[in-house]
């Protein structure tokens, strides 16, 4: 696999992942992006051992974007800080079925990680083990696809639960096209894909020279070549 790498230094990689591959190091023989960035450090370094990969953040496996992931402990410790305060900016975009009722709206629930069945429920406030999630969405576009509306949406993340944007959006009435978890419409599909979500921007300072850094990748695939990108970013 040939890493599409945005930027890298001594402390810090940048790098798109590809929809399909786990964000860290699985428990099976399929790639995964921190065994893939290993083999790209040890390509480049002279120094020997096992290098140093710390995975700041995770993406899910069918979704696709920007990652950053750190090259040493002090890094990792300075990015995860930022993660813990929200102070990593994180946007995505992401086609929806049908349309929200508003073009722009803060979701803000109460969601409860079932991890038997690996997957999260919008539940009550006070249920125990339930996490505040936060989100904004603009609607940027829609388009009709096989007699149904669908929209693309810019989403900027305010936390990080499991699943998130997948769950709110579900809840909200407007599912992820192509989400066969949390979607009826493709619940019973047999074949799998990916769902129409990517992580397009994201924002960090630099753990070691406190820069703002900025990333940004346009989507490129599937249903994501339907809509106009001119409001976009």
């Amino acid at each position: 696999m040939k890493l599409n790498i945005l930027f890298e230094d001594d402390d810090i990689l940048v790098v798109e992942k590809p929809a399909g591959i786990e964000s860290q190091s699985g428990k099976t023989f399929e790639p995964d992006m921190v065994s893939e960035i290993k083999k790209h450090i040890n390509i480049q370094s002279t120094k020997n051992g096992e290098p140093y990969v710390g995975v700041i953040h995770r993406l899910d496996k069918p979704v696709g974007g920007v990652m950053v992931y750190a090259k040493s402990q002090i890094a990792a410790e300075a990015l995860s800080r930022q993660v813990s305060g929200h102070q990593m900016e994180k946007i995505y975009y992401a086609v929806v079925c049908g349309k929200p009722v508003d073009n722009f709206c803060t979701y803000v629930d109460y969601l409860w990680k079932d991890g038997k069945n690996n997957c999260s429920k919008i539940v009550e406030k006070g249920i125990k083990s339930a996490k505040p999630a936060e989100l904004d969405y603009w609607f940027v576009d829609s388009k009709i696809l096989d007699g149904k509306e669908v929209s693309l949406l810019k989403i900027k993340l305010k936390t990080g639960r499991h699943h998130q944007i997948r769950v709110q959006m579900a809840g909200h009435g407007t599912p992820l096209w192509g989400d066969r978890k949390y979607n009826p419409e493709f619940q019973n599909h047999v074949t799998k894909g990916n769902v129409a979500l990517f992580a397009s921007g994201l924002s960090f300072l630099h753990p070691k020279t406190k820069k703002k850094m900025t990333f940004s990748i346009k989507p490129k695939e599937g249903l994501f070549e339907l809509f106009s990108w001119q409001d976009a970013f």
